[in-house]
């Protein structure tokens, strides 16, 4: 039974506190055009950081992100098998600046949220009127007993594409026929959460292909998984014989790693491999935590329409790095999250309420050349949090030439992704 409760008069001087407080938080735009600092150049930075030049040209938008090059995670999974060249994945911010964005390729080193001031990597200090991160992940390289920097040099994450990427290739094509690959995948939440199912998918084809007597073993932190029939189906389809997968129940989860010696140890045996592909619990990325917009989860709790943070002032997170509930981590649902958010922003700036986002966001998985399935999903904010409106996947026993089709989609979905934020 819902209880009615009336204010009281602390009630309403708080109230009117908060209040004042919002409007000193405001820009004054009789001081020039507003400030807008976006920290990390991925998917979700990019683009917001574009929409936002395309809503209000007189925005001063500044682009933080300390790398020339963007490398894109989704299709690195090719690169690992040999199907596509990293140079493939990579993007410059030329298209971006050209915009009239600012583009300052530095690492961000500090937030004072209270003066609202970013401090970079070379010690120069930015001021800002709204702060976006979308800074991504890091990995959580003291969840795992025996696993941190070093030891990814021998058993490579690869779930940052790039150098990481390229260990991980160069490790299956030194390997003898008859190795074994060990997949380690953590516990939820995680960067696309189903690649690592794919990576399992086009390594058994690259082994198929090269190495025949080789065997994959995935040791699950999880019973269950997205699209995991559709995998499942794929496996028995393509690779008989090739991938186990052992899960949480089963014992699947990872308790620690040797890296001198390539050995896995889980809850119920240990398992030594040829090629040891080691995924750790992963976090926002660090410069979220610098800026007081990560909580104890190592994530960044925002409001669902607006994109801001919870915990900090004038400052909002999309992305990899936020809790937005029932969408996926992906760079669908970050560029999606990027437009949001850019909306967000210009409606506070004129003084307007945002409007409620409606997401969506596509996910690709290529477990063979000619042969992906997909995950299509529309989310909104419900109950203070973002959650499935409409969700599609595809059917299980669909024949050979919708899977061809799929994987077209796939590549057309890639380029339009990448040029919306980089082209």
């Amino acid at each position: 039974m819902a209880v009615t409760r009336h204010p009281t008069r602390r009630d309403v001087v708080r109230g009117a506190a908060v209040v004042a407080a919002a409007a000193l938080a405001r820009p004054s735009l009789a001081q020039g055009a507003p400030r807008i600092a976006v920290i990390g150049g991925g998917f979700g930075g990019a683009v917001c950081a574009r929409a936002l030049r395309r809503l209000d040209a007189k925005l001063q938008v500044t682009l933080i992100e300390p790398n020339k090059t963007f490398t894109a995670c989704p299709f690195s999974n090719e690169v690992i098998a040999g199907l596509r060249e990293l140079s493939a994945q990579q993007f410059t911010y030329d298209k971006v600046a050209a915009d009239g964005i600012t583009v300052v390729a530095q690492a961000a080193a500090k937030i004072d949220a209270q003066a609202r001031t970013i401090t970079l990597s070379d010690g120069t200090t930015l001021s800002y009127d709204r702060l976006v991160l979308a800074p991504g992940i890091d990995m959580r390289f003291d969840a795992l007993p025996g696993y941190d920097e070093a030891a990814a040099e021998r058993m490579p994450h690869a779930w940052k594409a790039g150098a990481q990427t390229l260990l991980l290739r160069r490790q299956l094509e030194a390997m003898d026929d008859g190795g074994l690959v060990v997949i380690a995948v953590p516990a939820a939440p995680l960067r696309c959460p189903p690649a690592p199912y794919e990576r399992a998918s086009l390594i058994a084809h690259y082994l198929k292909a090269t190495k025949p007597k080789s065997k994959i073993l995935v040791l699950d932190a999880k019973d269950n998984y997205s699209q995991q029939k559709l995998f499942e189906r794929a496996w028995a389809d393509l690779y008989p014989g090739m991938i186990e997968r052992i899960a949480l129940s089963q014992g699947g989860r990872v308790t620690s790693v040797d890296s001198a010696t390539n050995e896995i140890i889980t809850d119920f045996g240990n398992y030594t491999a040829a090629v040891a592909n080691v995924i750790p619990p992963q976090r926002a990325g660090r410069i979220a935590e610098i800026a007081g917009a990560a909580d104890h989860t190592g994530w960044c709790p925002i409001d669902p329409v607006s994109f801001a943070s919870k915990l900090v002032p004038n400052i909002h997170v999309i992305g990899d790095a936020a809790i937005a509930g029932g969408i996926p981590k992906s760079a669908s649902a970050a560029a999606a999250q990027g437009r949001a958010c850019a909306a967000a922003i210009v409606n506070a700036l004129a003084g307007k309420a945002p409007e409620t986002p409606r997401l969506d966001g596509a996910c690709y998985n290529t477990v063979a050349p000619g042969y992906a399935f997909s995950l299509k999903g529309i989310y909104q904010p419900r109950e203070d949090q973002y959650a499935e409106a409409e969700v599609t996947t595809s059917p299980v026993d669909a024949p050979r030439e919708v899977r061809e089709r799929e994987a077209d989609q796939a590549l057309d979905w890639f380029r339009a992704i990448t040029g919306d934020a980089f082209g």
